[in-house]
C-alpha cells in the first residue's frame, strides 16, 4: 500500500526567533540551516527579509541545497497595490524560493488589530498570493488565529482559507496562534473544513500554551493535514511551538503514522536526531532538556531494579523505540552496547574504522564518559571528538606542543589622556626541535591568544593561513564566579567547511585556549589528510 507524503516545514529561524532570550546572528542562522539540512526537512523558513539587517543579509543569497528556502512576510498593506508595497516587493526580490505570508483569519483580529473591513482583508490576501505566484515563488499562507477565528465565525475563517487556495497558495496553514485549542477541537474543525472543501492542501502550525502542540499537530494529520510546521526543540514565542524533534520520530517510527505516511527523513537521518537536537542547544548556549522525549539524556535511562532486570531480557519492556534509532543511548550498568554503536558511527564520519569488538573502543567510550562528567559535551563539537578519538587510539600526529602562554589585560591612559584597555598575549610553542615564541595584541585575551598562537607555527604556518574563527560561546556549568566554564569555538577555512571545538576549565582563559588549540589541530589534520591524498594520486 502506498503511503501519503507529509511535508515538514521548519520555522526555527523565524518563529523560533520570537523566543525570549534568543537572538540569532547571521552565523547562527547559517549554522542552524546546516543542521536542518542534515535532518532533512522540506522547508526552512529563514526569517523576514527587510525586517532587520540579519534577515536581509541572510536572504541575500540562497542558503539551502535541499530544503525549500522560505521567506516570511505580511500580506500587502491596505490602501496599496501589491506592486507599490515595499515589504511585499522585498520578499519577492529575495533569494527565497517560497514565501509564507501571514494573514489574519479571525474577524475580531481583522477589525481590532488591522482596523479594516473583512472583505478588504480577503482582497489583500488574494492580491498578495497572486503577486507571489506571478513572481515565480511558491506561495504559502499562515492563517493566523484560524482556530479561534473558526470557533467565533466559521464562515469567515473558511473564507480566508478558500481565498488563499483560490489565489494560488500551494499550502494553506491553519494556525493555533494562541495555543489554546484542544486536540478534539482540531480534529473536528479540520475534518469539517476538508469535508466541505476536499481540494484544499492544508498545513498545521500549533503553539504549546497548553502543552498540546505536538498532540494538536498529530490530530490535524489524522484529520487530513499534510504539511507540518514546527521548530527544533520546540522553541518559540511564549511556551513555544510544536517540537519537530518529537514529531519527526513519532511520524517515522510509530506504526499509527509510519504505516500510512512518509516524510523525507530516512533512518540514517533519524539516527542523527539526538546529535542535531543537542548541537542546536549548544548553539543557543543552553543545557539540553534531560527529559526531552526521544533525545533527552534521561529518555532511555533505567535505574537498577526490576526494570533493569526486565531490560536485560528484552529491551522493549521499558523502551517504546530503540534508542539507537534516534541516535540516543540507553543508560544501564549492564550494557554499553548502544554507546559503542554510536561511537562506531561517529568515528566513521571522520574516516576511522573500528569494529564493535575492538578493545580500544571500550577505552574511548570510558574516556568520553569521564570527560562528559567533567563538563565536556561532544554533540556540538565534532572536531574535538575527532581529536580525542585519535588521541585515545594513538593516531593523533603531534604537530606542535605548547610550552607555556600568558595573557595580560592592562587599563591605562593613552597619549591623548583617554582611558584604554590593552590586551597582550605571549605564546611559546615547540614545533619539532624548534622553539617559537609569538606576541600579539588583541581585542580581549581570547583574541590576543588566538592571534599569538597562529602567528608563527613554523613549518605549518602556510597550512592555517585561511583559518578563521567565526564564533565563540561561553557557558557557565555551575553557579558562581569560580564555576566550571565550557567554551565552544566555531572555525572555518577557505573550503567553506566549518567545525566546532570546545574547552572546559574553571578558568575561562584556559578553556578558551584549549578550544583554540584543538581548532588549529583539526585544521592541520584536514591538511594532512589532503596532502596524503595528493601524494597517493601523484
Amino acid at each position: 500500500m502506498s503511503r501519503t507524503r507529509l511535508y515538514l516545514f521548519d520555522t526555527t529561524l523565524r518563529d523560533g526567533a520570537q523566543t525570549a532570550g534568543i537572538e540569532f546572528s547571521l552565523e547562527d542562522k547559517i549554522a542552524i540551516t546546516r543542521l536542518l539540512e542534515e535532518l532533512g526537512v522540506d522547508y526552512i523558513e529563514g526569517g523576514y527579509p527587510g525586517a532587520n539587517p540579519v534577515d536581509t543579509e541572510f536572504f541575500a543569497e540562497k542558503r539551502t541545497s535541499r530544503a525549500r528556502f522560505t521567506a516570511f512576510g505580511m500580506t500587502k498593506r491596505a490602501g496599496r497595490s501589491a506592486a507599490n508595497d515595499p515589504g511585499l516587493q522585498a520578499l519577492l526580490a529575495s533569494s527565497a524560493e517560497a514565501t509564507c505570508f501571514v494573514a489574519k483569519a479571525w474577524d475580531h483580529q481583522v477589525r481590532v488589530a488591522l482596523e479594516i473591513s473583512l472583505e478588504e482583508n480577503l482582497d489583500n490576501l488574494r492580491q498578495t498570493v497572486a503577486a507571489a505566484v506571478a513572481a515565480g515563488k511558491e506561495a504559502l499562507v499562515d492563517c493566523e488565529h484560524f482556530f479561534d477565528g473558526y470557533k467565533a465565525n466559521p464562515d469567515y475563517a473558511t473564507a480566508c482559507v478558500l481565498a488563499a487556495h483560490e489565489a494560488g497558495a500551494n499550502w494553506v496553514v491553519l494556525c493555533d496562534t494562541n495555543g489554546g485549542s484542544m486536540p478534539s477541537e482540531v480534529t473536528r474543525i479540520v475534518s469539517s473544513l476538508l469535508a466541505n472543501s476536499p481540494q484544499l492542501r492544508l498545513g498545521i502550525h500549533a503553539h504549546d500554551d497548553t502543552g498540546q502542540a505536538v498532540a494538536n499537530t498529530l490530530a490535524a494529520v489524522e484529520a487530513g493535514v499534510r504539511h507540518i510546521q514546527g521548530t527544533l526543540n520546540g522553541i518559540g514565542e511564549r511556551c513555544g511551538n510544536a517540537n519537530l524533534v518529537t514529531l519527526i520520530p513519532t511520524l517515522v517510527l510509530k506504526p499509527a503514522f509510519a504505516d500510512r505516511f512518509e516524510t523525507g527523513i530516512d533512518p540514517a537521518r533519524l539516527e542523527r536526531l539526538t546529535h542535531i537536537s543537542r548541537a542546536f542547544d549548544d548553539r543557543l548556549n543552553r543545557a539540553p532538556m534531560k527529559q526531552a522525549p526521544y533525545v533527552g539524556a534521561s529518555a532511555f535511562v533505567t535505574k537498577a531494579g526490576i526494570h533493569a532486570s526486565a531490560l536485560l531480557k528484552d529491551f522493549s519492556t521499558y523502551e517504546h523505540v530503540p534508542p539507537e534509532s534516534v541516535g540516543n543511548e540507553r543508560s544501564i550498568m549492564v550494557s554499553q552496547q548502544a554507546g559503542k554503536s554510536n561511537l562506531v558511527t561517529a568515528l566513521a564520519r571522520h574516516g576511522i574504522e573500528l569494529s564493535k569488538g575492538d578493545p580500544r573502543l571500550e577505552k574511548l567510550l570510558a574516556t568520553v564518559k569521564e570527560r562528559e562528567s567533567r563538563g565536556y559535551s561532544y554533540d556540538g563539537a565534532d572536531a574535538s571528538f575527532a581529536i580525542l578519538a585519535r588521541q585515545v587510539l594513538g593516531t593523533l600526529p603531534v604537530f606542535f606542543s605548547v610550552e607555556n602562554y600568558r595573557a595580560s589585560v592592562e587599563r591605562r591612559h593613552n597619549a591623548l589622556g583617554e582611558q584604554v584597555t590593552v590586551t597582550e598575549a605571549v605564546v611559546k610553542i615547540r614545533v619539532g626541535d624548534e622553539l617559537l615564541m609569538s606576541v600579539a595584541e588583541g581585542n580581549g585575551p581570547v583574541n590576543a591568544l588566538d592571534l599569538a598562537l597562529r602567528k608563527d607555527l613554523g613549518i605549518y604556518s602556510g597550512r592555517i593561513e585561511d583559518l578563521e574563527l567565526v564564533d565563540f560561546k561561553v557557558r557557565i556549568l555551575d553557579g558562581g564566579t569560580g564555576a566550571i566554564t565550557r567554551v565552544l569555538v566555531e572555525s572555518r577555512d577557505a573550503s567553506g567547511e566549518r567545525w566546532h571545538t570546545l574547552g572546559v576549565s574553571p578558568n575561562i582563559i584556559d578553556a578558551s585556549f584549549e578550544a583554540l588549540y584543538e581548532s588549529i589541530t583539526y585544521k592541520l589534520l584536514k591538511t594532512e589528510a589532503a596532502q596524503q591524498t595528493t601524494d597517493k594520486v601523484a
